[in-house]
């Protein structure tokens, strides 16, 4: 899948494992997961195959966050984006990573 990000920290998190955002800087690890987690979309025909690695824990998300996807990244945060599939190559816009004990507020 072609990835896209819509915001420049989380393309520059991805491109070099950090990102310059004082406001959105991660842990070493972290970070290294979420380029792991993001090359894995990348890797994928399409969406379907995320539903086979387990550790993904992909989701559809509900409420006032319809039409989001999310995969983990660790069991402390998530990746989150949304689909779009023009019937040649499927492709994701990455929106978000968050924090899940931050997630509800």
């Amino acid at each position: 899948m072609v990835v896209y990000f819509e915001k420049e920290y989380l393309r520059e998190l991805y491109e070099t494992g950090r990102t310059t955002d004082k406001k959105h800087r991660f842990q070493p690890d972290v970070a290294a997961k979420y380029r792991k987690r993001i090359k894995t979309l990348e890797d994928a025909a399409r969406i379907e195959d995320l539903f086979a690695i387990n550790s993904l824990s992909y989701e559809v998300l509900k409420g006032d966050k319809a039409g989001i996807s999310s995969i983990r990244v660790n069991k402390q945060y998530r990746i989150e984006f949304k689909v779009s599939d023009n019937d040649v190559e499927p492709w994701v816009t990455v929106c978000n990573i968050l924090e899940l004990s931050n997630h509800y507020k």
